[in-house]
């Protein structure tokens, strides 16, 4: 924190043409006491400061010298600034470190990085206006990230109970806009969704860094792994004519597409983590997509479609029909040309 502090002097001084002891202090939020210490070590680490006595004095370094702390290119304060300005969900002290960053810009750069810091907005409520999951468990991992605070989290899948387990918290990752703590547990390192945590709490203990651990390496060999058990299985079916960008969406970029039938029926293969998952996924479809092996994919819409058919066809009279879709062609295999969606 003292190193921290003797940088953030430093850079008021350089704004400033001479600082009191008072104003460093209001500035840096300690007392005037420490201010003046935090004054007189720059000093005596032979950066040229020095004092002035008497009604006007202050602070000032010598001959208006700077130092060059941050050899940041204008495009690179504005990129920094977009990403964690002021009205873009940054923690109170990233704003505060911003604040005494441009003031530490030069004049012709510092217009540029204010305009860039008012680029941007973040809205951490969903549409109900509630705080979303990931943002209120954001703060406490990230804190435990950086203080290296063992924390007890708990974490709950699709479809299943939370469950609790300690972890020793390494590192913050992002892929395609989802969080992900890195942390290791019992178990060797691991990642959570952090929208899918439902509690932190600290256990006071120290948090145990791995020897040599590197958060890049270890999130791609992670990363490695959860993609082979994304595409761990391939189900084949046919989309109904204007389906594509409806499919698109609900199973993202792993799909392929072969020649369009004459009827406007679509070939296409999906991969996903099981022929199960990919067939609940796609169980909202109807029948603008008909699934056509394996066999497991057909037997899961089979059975969802019997505890829609038992919970909703009774209940109002019989159920509604489904859309009317042109005759199923003779299946075979999709095309092996592909259309990447």
């Amino acid at each position: 924190m003292r190193a921290d502090r003797l940088v953030a002097a430093l850079l008021f001084l350089q704004t400033r043409q001479r600082v009191t002891a008072a104003e460093l202090a209001a500035e840096l939020d300690v007392s005037e006491r420490t201010a003046r210490r935090d004054l007189e070590a720059l000093a005596s680490a032979g950066i040229p400061v020095y004092s002035q006595a008497g009604q006007g004095g202050g602070w000032s370094l010598v001959g208006g010298a700077r130092t060059d702390l941050t050899g940041l290119t204008a495009p690179e304060i504005r990129a920094l600034f977009l990403l964690t300005g002021p009205d873009t969900g940054a923690s109170p002290q990233t704003r505060t470190a911003l604040r005494k960053l441009v003031r530490a810009l030069p004049p012709p750069l510092r217009e540029g990085a204010e305009a860039a810091a008012r680029a941007g907005v973040s809205d951490g409520t969903d549409w109900a206006g509630t705080e979303t999951v990931e943002e209120a468990r954001l703060g406490p991992l990230q804190r435990a990230v950086v203080e290296a605070r063992e924390v007890r989290i708990g974490h709950a899948r699709p479809g299943r109970e939370a469950r609790e387990r300690t972890v020793q918290p390494l590192g913050i990752a992002m892929k395609a806009g989802v969080r992900y703590l890195v942390a290791d547990t019992e178990d060797g390192l691991r990642t959570f969704r952090i929208d899918r945590v439902t509690s932190v709490a600290e256990t006071g203990a120290p948090a145990v860094r791995p020897d040599g651990f590197d958060l890049p390496t270890a999130w791609r060999a992670l990363a490695a792994r959860m993609e082979v058990r994304m595409v761990a299985a391939t189900v084949r079916g046919r989309a109904a004519p204007g389906t594509e960008p409806v499919l698109e969406a609900v199973i993202g970029g792993r799909i392929r597409y072969g020649e369009r039938a004459r009827d406007g029926w679509t070939p296409f293969e999906a991969d996903g983590p099981s022929p199960e998952v990919i067939a609940a996924r796609l169980a909202g479809l109807g029948a603008r997509v008909e699934l056509l092996d394996p066999p497991e994919a057909r037997a899961a819409l089979t059975r969802i479609g019997a505890e829609l058919t038992e919970l909703y066809g009774e209940s109002g009279g019989p159920a509604p029909a489904p859309p009317a879709t042109p005759e199923a062609p003779p299946r075979a295999p999709a095309s092996t040309g592909t259309r990447h969606g």
